[in-house]
């Protein structure tokens, strides 16, 4: 959504620094990607991260020989900072209460935010700029059972292990979607023992092949079976997140709005003085960057 026309009574403030941080605190806690990836300080005008695409190899030497040099493998990106919004209308009955004002932003904006820069990192809206990493590309890993081939959702477990090891990652994390979740709880053993799950009473997938397991809805990108070949559906992502960086400039900027129109889309408005409303907007500043050549996509097809 996006406020159209010129606001008046209109007033952009910053939030108390405990409930700023308290945002941004939930907006990770609601971030999949957040709570996996390394966070790193991100000014406004952008920085660039040096990364190591190879090590130094050291070598055995006589006596008096010469020791070797060996120089690791070095590559600069850039982080820039993009901006992720979004509008959310309240009736005007919160301006009686400001703690319940900023009590129904910090339970509802987290998710938002949160759950849209999931999305993006996962390939499915476009990113914001050429500076920003995502999955859209990377590797895919089928869960799908396959018996003439021997291939199941274990066996595409271990193909994204093998794949992410060989580009010189550890696996050190799954984020997965409640699709894949369902997947691989009904992945058993030949003598129908599930595999990911100690007992049926857990009912949780709390570690794959001995790596961190998240669970967000972000993480499922629609496939398009009607295609040819079909493209499968993305269910989840596994990577070596020590690759993967974020940052958020600043904390989060907070607008008001009580007589501008919210367009809505497919021609539908809000007039907040008619309607005895207001509006705030919230955006942060945030960037991603990531190694994504060690980073895999969990795929299925459904039949």
């Amino acid at each position: 959504m996006a406020l159209v026309g010129t606001p008046t009574n209109r007033t952009s403030i910053d939030l108390p620094v405990d409930v700023s941080a308290e945002i941004i605190q939930k907006t990770q806690e609601a971030s999949a990607v957040m709570k996996l990836a390394r966070q790193i300080a991100l000014p406004g005008r952008g920085v660039a991260i040096n990364v190591i695409t190879s090590d130094p190899e050291a070598a055995w030497v006589g006596e008096t020989s010469a020791k070797p040099v060996s120089n690791p493998g070095l590559e600069t990106k850039v982080m820039r900072a993009y901006k992720l919004a979004v509008i959310v209308p309240f009736s005007n009955e919160f301006r009686r209460d400001v703690a319940a004002l900023y009590d129904a932003c910090i339970n509802r904006l987290p998710g938002a935010l949160g759950s849209k820069f999931d999305n993006t990192v996962f390939g499915g809206p476009q990113a914001p700029g050429s500076d920003f990493d995502t999955f859209a590309n990377i590797t895919g890993q089928s869960l799908n059972y396959d018996a003439q081939n021997a291939q199941d959702a274990y066996t595409g477990l271990v193909a994204a292990d093998t794949d992410i090891s060989t580009h010189g990652g550890i696996v050190n994390g799954y984020i997965i979607s409640p699709q894949a979740r369902g997947i691989l709880l009904g992945s058993r053993d030949e003598t129908g023992r599930p595999l990911f799950i100690n007992s049926v009473s857990e009912g949780a997938i709390p570690m794959i092949l001995g790596a961190r397991t998240e669970l967000a809805k972000a993480a499922y990108i629609p496939g398009n079976s009607s295609a040819t070949p079909a493209v499968p559906a993305k269910v989840g992502f596994v990577g070596d997140w020590t690759q993967a960086l974020y940052g958020v400039v600043e904390g989060v900027k907070i607008d008001f709005s009580s007589d501008a129109t919210l367009d809505l889309g497919s021609g539908q408005t809000i007039n907040l003085f008619q309607q005895n409303m207001f509006a705030v907007r919230a955006e942060i500043e945030v960037g991603f960057r990531a190694d994504t050549n060690v980073f895999n996509a969990l795929t299925y097809t459904a039949e």
